[in-house]
């Protein structure tokens, strides 16, 4: 919950506002201990000397303090005041500001500095924390000090990643233990691993070990996940990274199964059927397992199964801590959130450098290669490719196994390549070979979606393409070329329903899309032809069906034009119920 506390008539005209725009929020009529001990945060309306005086009896610790903000009541400085990071009051103080318009007054040295918060990351990313040499005050005052830092990421994820591209002058990025310089004063890791420094180190502890195990029936539970704990500790991994715990079905009810829960309360919990580890190889098989599950292994195929096919980094131990308590349990890491090569398709937008998403302008600065296609994609898009080294090649003149070949050369040694489609990369990119191929080679990729040329054309269109009570659809399709289409997507069928129609990769056989268009829609329908969108050479012509192959011929349009038709183009009638007075503001935007 959060209060807002206002002392003046003026201020509570402030609050009123400001309870409307923060969610759960309510107005408390003074700032009490009541107040205090039940909220998240407290909003101060009023001077800061009262602020300051009233809670200074009740404030104890950062860790369980609310966040407290004061503003004045015109709203024009918004000051944060306490449990800036542990207590989200930075955040806050910006919120509030954006909200009155005034100012954002946040004083932690860090955040005047652009450096990371240390004592906010593990909630931010879901980490674990270990700290030694050094408490969290010692170690945070060192770094922003700017005293030498070793930052050793070992595991990738997007805090890392994040960790990684902010990175401050005096901090060095390694990926190795071997390689963090003997010069640190300060090392901050993120990693599963447990190591002595012998200097101050702030520990992230990433949730990306998976732990399987199995037991005999009944197992008596008494001890086990503290000895199981004693053992992972005792291999070199931290338990605060146990990410999942899991078992097959026909050990759903045994008593230990909450007894590890309780030991990692954070981790998920998964029971597999058995069918799903009956062909899982693993390293110690198991002819009690396969006689009685049906499966070659429980502890270790529930592990390798919840890390996805991840290494495993604690074969099966076997345990015995009572009579009839036999117990094995395994761990694997995470096959996500190993570092190594990496594949990101990243859709580049229809073609204005700013209309790449800010998540994939990240990955392009990130990249060691940028392969992207290059009849499609302008090249202003690639310099957002600013890392030292970055290659930057164009597949306009490489066949499929070229592309394969180069991405695959990057991917061995460990690089993180973008490969840059335009458009949103799901909608006609041409990247399901690429996926096949990657996944018959078992290398990891993911993708950053990106504003399609269709969405763009509705921009450009000045048009919503969906009217109330008339058109509530809205297809993307192509006309048939030398892609089959199946029967079924036959334009004409399609255009039965007279949905916004935009058609892909068909201004070469307009003549055929506009007769089979005709079928259904009327002569006078709406068209436009949109040639180059969002490019400097964009062009739009505007018409009516009947004249849809014209004006495409006339204009000697290409490849690269999207056609529109529908009765949304430019339309204006129709009222949504969207802002009735009846609606509540869940279905607002």
């Amino acid at each position: 919950m959060t209060h807002i506390v206002a002392i003046s008539p003026l201020g509570r005209a402030l609050a009123e506002t400001l309870v409307r725009q923060l969610p759960n929020a309510a107005i408390a009529p003074q700032l009490d201990a009541h107040v205090w001990q039940t909220s998240r945060a407290i909003v101060f309306v009023g001077a800061m000397g009262i602020c300051v005086r009233q809670i200074a009896p009740l404030a104890t610790d950062k860790h369980t303090d609310p966040a407290v903000v004061c503003t004045d009541a015109t709203g024009r400085w918004v000051v944060s005041v306490l449990s800036g990071h542990v207590g989200g009051a930075n955040q806050l103080a910006e919120r509030v500001a954006a909200i009155t318009g005034g100012e954002a007054v946040i004083t932690t040295q860090s955040d005047r500095t652009g450096l990371w918060p240390l004592d906010t990351l593990a909630t931010t990313y879901g980490w674990g924390e270990d700290l030694s040499g050094a408490t969290m005050n010692q170690i945070i005052a060192a770094f922003v000090a700017g005293r030498p830092t070793a930052l050793l990421l070992e595991v990738r994820d997007r805090g890392t990643d994040e960790m990684e591209r902010t990175a401050p002058p005096h901090v060095r990025t390694v990926h190795a233990a071997a390689d963090v310089p003997a010069n640190a004063e300060i090392i901050i890791e993120v990693s599963p691993r447990r190591r002595a420094w012998g200097v101050p180190t702030l520990s992230f502890r990433p949730r990306v070990l998976h732990m399987g195990f199995g037991c005999r029936r009944q197992c008596p539970p008494q001890g086990i996940a503290a000895h199981i704990e004693e053992q992972i500790a005792a291999a070199g991994f931290a338990p605060q990274s146990i990410a999942s715990i899991a078992t097959i079905e026909l050990k759903r009810n045994e008593p230990l199964l909450p007894a590890l829960q309780a030991q990692w309360p954070w981790a998920d919990t998964y029971i597999y059927k058995e069918s799903a580890l009956a062909d899982m190889p693993v390293p110690n098989p198991s002819a009690k397992a396969q006689a009685v599950a049906g499966v070659p292994g429980v502890a270790e195929g529930a592990a390798l199964l919840s890390a996805a096919g991840g290494p495993m980094v604690i074969e099966k131990q076997k345990g015995c801590l009572a009579e009839g308590g036999h117990f094995t349990f395994a761990l694997a890491h995470d096959a996500a959130a190993l570092r190594g090569g990496h594949i990101e398709i990243v859709g580049a937008g229809p073609g204005d450098p700013e209309l790449i998403s800010l998540r994939g302008m990240r990955m392009l600065q990130r990249a060691d290669l940028v392969l992207y296609a290059g009849s499609l994609v302008p090249i202003e898009i690639t310099r957002h490719a600013t890392r030292k080294g970055v290659v930057v090649r164009s597949s306009a003149d490489m066949n499929l196994d070229e592309q394969f070949a180069l991405m695959k050369s990057h991917y061995d040694r460990g690089h993180f390549v973008v490969r840059l489609h335009t458009g949103d990369p799901c909608i006609y990119g041409a990247i399901q070979e690429q996926m096949a191929y990657m996944d018959a080679h078992h290398m990891r990729y993911h993708i950053t979606p990106g504003i399609s040329s269709f969405q763009a054309a509705a921009a450009a269109l000045r048009s919503q393409f969906t009217i109330p009570e008339r058109v509530q659809t809205i297809i993307l399709t192509r006309g048939e070329g030398r892609t089959p289409m199946p029967e079924r997507e036959q334009l004409h069928k399609l255009a039965q329903s007279r949905s916004t129609m935009c058609i892909f990769l068909s201004a070469a056989i307009v003549e055929r899309v506009q007769e089979e268009l005709l079928a259904a829609y009327p002569p006078e329908t709406p068209v436009a032809a949109c040639y180059k969108l969002t490019w400097p050479e964009e062009r739009i012509y505007r018409g009516q069906l009947r004249n849809l192959a014209s004006i495409v011929r006339d204009n000697r349009l290409t490849l690269t034009t999207l056609l529109v038709v529908g009765d949304a183009i430019d339309n204006r009638s129709g009222l949504s119920r969207l802002y009735a007075d009846e609606f509540s503001h869940l279905f607002r935007p």
